[in-house]
């Protein structure tokens, strides 16, 4: 009888389906069984040697929250007979209930050694924690995880012993992960951890990779590209990565109507073995990446969200360096303005009378907004590589990116600007929402910033807002050199690199207006009509050796 490997999450929800992610140990059908009525069921697809399932959920109720069960064969294998947590759930929120969006990024999932966690409490555990200790209050709608939801070239003591178990480590990638069956381990180290297991099951979340899901700067320029391809073991690494994060992150990203239309997930689901379907798959995502798209969009009621690929939609030949390739480019500026209306209509109605939605979020891993410091020299260094100053700068400019980890929007000119003057456009005229939000991780630590544009202002309220990690740490260095960054010493030495760069000046200027903010920290947008609250948490240890989230910042966005 197969039993529950990993799982249940709780991946897609509306107010009428939903979608329930399971790996178990042998092939069976697995189905969802909830208290109002509604179920689905669906057989095991096996990838690698692993079975797994997502099942859809019909018949929901809006406005609901109704207890469910997950069954293998007919046999109940979730909640376990001796859970400690309150019954999971799939709530169905309607539109006047508003929206708490939490997110954040860079989750190092390492267990604590002899109980003492090396890099602080866990944001993610805690909130747990908070959830299940008093199910009834204001929780997440949804949990936005925007990359490095594992760390496959940073593993643990335990995970590093188990690689020695099955290789030898002194050969590459030594004490990285290698292939499929290593990627595996790291999920269940992850998401086998007890809060964060129920968390999952009861919140619905939306994922999308960044670097240490593959690696350190995965796809930081054509050069770092060219010699990681030359190397051995980087093939088998990176088609792992993708088919991973495919099965354990991507496809909960989808609806249920994304899922009947996709050709990969029918192919994989129709065959008894649907690794080699998956291994095509990724091995066309590798050699032809605009022909694959991770990004994604998902409308929450009056709230849209665009997740957005800043990893593999790279264009990194230097003459025609962006961060996203042109059908990338397209496909969002498509999603932003759909439905928008007609900005010219004579209507007397209220300003938002055309609007597709009231607020939009653009998930990007990356943050768009720097400090100005580390734009600067992001956008010098870009210059450099792209041989501005001739082939000795461009050479330096090449280590220098690897380096410092020169990488960001700011890194791709062409791209910041075309987001600022998206973002401008989207949130300018009737149509216009109330607030767009650029909701980034990666930089482990949390801030606020808002753009301005030189003689127009748009309508919306708009706002960087960047946190991490939810479990990770940074070095004091950096922690200086981030505060470092804003100030307006820093901000004249950018402008003096800038100008070595011949950089032409950023279509937008920008303010810090909170933070920086260091520790294990997650953030709530809190949707409520055409308003708008940002709150800051961090996990912090209390004395009787508890953990609590404490709010850092608690303000109002529109």
């Amino acid at each position: 009888m197969a039993g529950l490997r990993l799982g249940p999450l709780l991946r897609y929800a509306d107010g009428s389906c939903a979608t329930v992610w399971v790996e178990t140990s042998g092939p069976c059908t697995a189905e969802v069984r909830c208290a109002d009525g509604s179920r689905g069921t669906a057989r095991t697809f096996r990838i690698a040697g692993h079975h797994y399932a997502l099942v859809p959920v019909g018949g929901l109720t809006p406005g609901t929250a109704t207890e469910y069960e997950v069954l293998l064969d007919g046999a109940s294998v979730w909640p376990p007979a001796d859970s400690r947590f309150p019954p999971s759930v799939i709530a169905t929120p309607t539109d006047d209930d508003g929206m708490r969006v939490a997110f954040g990024s860079c989750r190092w999932a390492a267990p604590p050694a002899g109980g003492k966690d090396s890099v602080g409490p866990d944001a993610l555990d805690t909130l747990s924690a908070r959830v299940a200790a008093d199910p009834e209050r204001a929780r997440p709608d949804v949990l936005l995880l925007l990359g490095d939801q594992v760390y496959a070239d940073e593993v643990s003591d335990a995970t590093r012993h188990w690689l020695a178990g099955r290789r030898d480590l002194d050969r590459p990638p030594g004490d990285q992960i290698a292939d499929y069956e290593e990627y595996t381990r790291l999920y269940y180290e992850s998401w086998l951890d007890p809060e964060v297991r129920w968390l999952l099951s009861t919140v619905p979340s939306c994922m999308i990779f960044d670097d240490h899901d593959v690696i350190d700067d995965w796809n930081t320029s054509a050069a770092w590209l060219a010699d990681m391809r030359a190397t051995d073991w980087w093939q088998e690494r990176l088609l792992s990565g993708l088919m991973s994060y495919w099965v354990y992150q991507q496809l909960g990203n989808l609806s249920p109507d994304e899922l009947a239309a996709d050709p990969l997930y029918a192919a994989v689901r129709e065959t008894p073995d649907g690794t080699d379907a998956l291994r095509a798959f990724a091995a066309r995502a590798d050699s032809d990446p605009a022909s694959v798209r991770w990004s994604y969009r998902r409308d929450f009621g009056r709230t849209r969200l665009l997740m957005v690929d800043s990893r593999a939609a790279r264009v990194l030949d230097e003459d025609r360096r962006t961060m996203l390739d042109p059908g990338e480019a397209a496909w969002l500026r498509e999603q932003i303005l759909e439905g928008r209306g007609d900005s010219d209509s004579d209507s007397d109605s209220d300003s938002d009378s055309n609007s597709a939605y009231d607020h939009l979020l653009i998930g990007t891993s990356l943050p768009w907004l720097l400090p100005h410091l580390v734009h600067d020299v992001e956008a010098w260094n870009a210059a450099m590589c792209g041989g501005e100053r001739g082939e000795r700068w461009a050479r330096r400019g090449e280590w220098i990116r690897r380096g410092a980890d020169l990488e960001h929007w700011a890194a791709f000119p062409s791209s910041f600007d075309a987001l600022g003057d998206l973002i401008a456009e989207a949130g300018t005229g009737p149509g216009a929402p109330a607030t767009v939000s650029v909701l980034s991780g990666d930089v482990h630590h949390a801030y606020v910033a808002e753009p301005s544009w030189a003689g127009r202002a748009p309508d919306a309220r708009v706002a960087q807002l960047t946190c991490s990690p939810v479990h990770n740490s940074v070095p004091l260095s950096i922690r200086l050199g981030f505060r470092f960054g804003w100030s307006a010493p820093a901000r004249a030495l950018g402008r003096r690199i800038a100008r070595h760069g011949r950089c032409a000046p950023p279509a937008v200027s920008w303010r810090r207006t909170g933070g920086p903010w260091f520790g294990n920290q997650i953030m709530t947008l809190t949707l409520r009509g055409r308003s708008a609250r940002l709150r800051l948490e961090q996990a912090r240890a209390n004395r009787d050796g508890t953990n609590a989230l404490r709010t850092i910042t608690d303000r109002e966005l529109a």
